[in-house]
């Protein structure tokens, strides 16, 4: 893994923007809808976290205050388009109460903590895992944090860049030591392995031919 240089991980990005352009991630209006799509999209389709995200705006519910105010049964059901609903809404509550405790409510103030404290206080929210903390960080707080998933570790371990028993950390390692900290580029980057992971790099099945990733023998 020591042998792939930041010009090859350089090289694939620039190949994966070339192929499919900005991906314009992450889809949400303010800082608080990016947080909790994050918390949402967990073990779920996109469109279905459209429907709660869009049940909470119907109903005016998207708000720091509003939410620590919510009864956790009402929040259950407006974001129960999402599935694990009541598991879901416990997680939000969690986060809200995170905020309003040490933070007087203000996701400004919260994002003006050092990235690393700030990523291990939201990994002590119960309900809060590595990738829906790091996708909180970079999407909606813009700090440098590359988020690895499903789609990053099997492009990666298809095309032979990391062992295969790399961990959550193994990987955001590999990438963050060998890319410029800069949280466009991740967010970009990410986007577009997501984007080539849905298309071609899929768990069954996977379809190579017309890959980017296998158009040109240089980039992997």
């Amino acid at each position: 893994m020591s042998q792939i240089n930041s010009e090859r991980l350089t090289n694939i990005y620039k190949f994966l923007y070339k192929k499919y352009g900005p991906q314009k991630w992450w889809p949400a209006e303010t800082r608080l809808e990016c947080i909790l799509g994050a918390i949402l999209t967990q073990n779920t389709s996109w469109k279905n976290v459209e429907k709660a995200l869009s049940n909470l705006n119907f109903k005016g519910k998207m708000s720091i205050s509003i939410l620590g105010d919510i009864e956790i049964g009402e929040l259950a059901q407006l974001i129960r388009p999402s599935g694990y609903f009541n598991q879901k809404a416990k997680k939000i509550k969690n986060f809200v109460r995170f905020v309003n405790e040490d933070y007087s409510g203000s996701l400004d103030d919260m994002f003006q903590e050092n990235t690393e404290t700030l990523r291990s206080k939201l990994l002590g929210i119960n309900g809060i895992g590595p990738e829906t903390a790091d996708s909180i960080l970079l999407y909606a707080g813009r700090k440098p944090v590359f988020v690895v998933d499903a789609y990053t570790y099997r492009i990666l371990s298809r095309h032979q860049l990391i062992p295969e028993e790399s961990t959550y950390q193994d990987i955001q390692e590999f990438l963050m030591d060998r890319l410029k900290h800069d949280h466009r580029l991740f967010n970009e980057y990410h986007a577009l392995l997501v984007r080539v992971g849905k298309e071609h790099c899929r768990k069954r099945e996977p379809v190579c031919d017309g890959c980017p990733l296998q158009s040109d023998p240089h980039v992997v």
